[in-house]
């Protein structure tokens, strides 16, 4: 039965393959472990890459832990992508394994639970590395790059100087080949607290690395959209997904890393999965966008937005009557087996 549903899952890759324009050329930069919804984001790429949707370039990870990067080929290596570059940060915030990157040590028999070949964080270039890299092969204008966790990376790619790499420095390299940015990141709307009550809430994903957000901010060169904080917080994980749509496999990551991070009957939000969506899917008109303007990042993490005339920045709208089928397609390419030819 699973073989024939495979089947038919190549057979629907082929026929979108064929009819879609080039593929979105993806880099994914995460802070994998603080949050299940990371390694969904992540499932949810090489489902849309299995169809045609995307091309993932490169994961680069902002979570300074040696077993983020190991977890994260796990699961590359699961879809049957373990080559794809990682590369990862010393930058010494949320240091600490998180609930479910220790599955990268797991073992069966004595033999991994998830076969990958990156061990240790250690071992792994660093993401500014990755990132100069993955963008100077790239065409130019090309590259969308999903940012879902917090801006280390990308503030440290802007400081970057030119090398041997790209004559270009951060800045200019950016310029030349990023398409559009995709940030989980900031709140646009006051969120209620638990007593109902609306404050303005200040962003995990910015206040943890402030200094990153606030550059990223006020130098990034290309388009941005923001998901907001308010935009995930209404989008919620079904749980009986994740007890039902996973058991194809023994062992599935997305599935163990969920209930090791938080167990269902919980049904969390899908902060990271927005922002994959609208990247690759921006003609799926799941979000609206806010009139163009500009973002900043407050001294205390506050981020704000001002309406501006050609302005870069972009927020995510959320309309009531989107919401049941903005979780289903993320409900679904998130549990969508790996295809078994691409």
């Amino acid at each position: 039965m699973f073989s024939a549903f495979l089947g038919l899952v190549v057979i629907l890759a082929v026929s979108n393959r064929a009819s879609a324009d080039k593929p979105v050329q993806l880099i994914f930069d995460t802070d994998i472990g603080n949050d299940c919804d990371d390694v969904m984001a992540l499932a949810m790429i090489h489902a849309l890459q299995s169809r045609g949707e995307c091309e993932l370039l490169a994961v680069t990870i902002t979570k300074d832990h040696e077993l983020a990067a190991p977890f994260t080929d796990c699961v590359n290596t699961f879809y049957g992508r373990g080559d794809i570059p990682i590369g990862v940060c010393r930058s010494d915030v949320t240091p600490e394994a998180g609930r479910y990157n220790v599955l990268a040590s797991e073992t069966e028999d004595g033999s991994p639970r998830y076969p990958h070949d990156l061990t240790t964080g250690k071992d792994a270039p660093s993401a500014v590395e990755v990132l100069r890299k993955t963008l100077a092969a790239a065409d130019d204008h090309s590259v969308v790059i999903a940012q879902v966790g917090f801006s280390t990376n990308l503030a440290d790619l802007l400081r970057s100087p030119a090398d041997d790499i790209s004559k270009l420095d951060g800045v200019a390299l950016v310029k030349k080949k990023v398409r559009l940015l995709s940030a989980m990141a900031g709140a646009f709307t006051k969120i209620p607290n638990n007593k109902g009550e609306l404050y303005d809430h200040k962003e995990y994903n910015v206040v943890k690395d402030l200094d990153s957000a606030k550059h990223l901010a006020e130098n990034w060169p290309t388009a941005i959209i923001w998901s907001g904080f308010e935009i995930g917080l209404n989008l919620r994980y079904p749980h009986r997904s994740i007890e039902q749509d996973y058991g194809y496999v023994d062992h599935h990551p997305v599935s163990e890393a969920y209930v090791l991070y938080n167990p269902p009957p919980h049904d969390r939000p899908t902060w990271d999965l927005t922002s994959v969506l609208q990247a690759v899917r921006p003609g799926h008109e799941y979000f609206q966008l806010s009139p163009q303007g500009r973002v900043t990042v407050e001294a205390d993490g506050l981020t704000t937005f001002e309406a501006a005339e050609n302005g870069r920045d972009q927020y995510f709208i959320l309309k009531d009557d989107q919401k049941a089928r903005i979780t289903e397609a993320l409900m679904l390419l998130s549990s969508e087996p790996p295809h078994s030819s691409e």
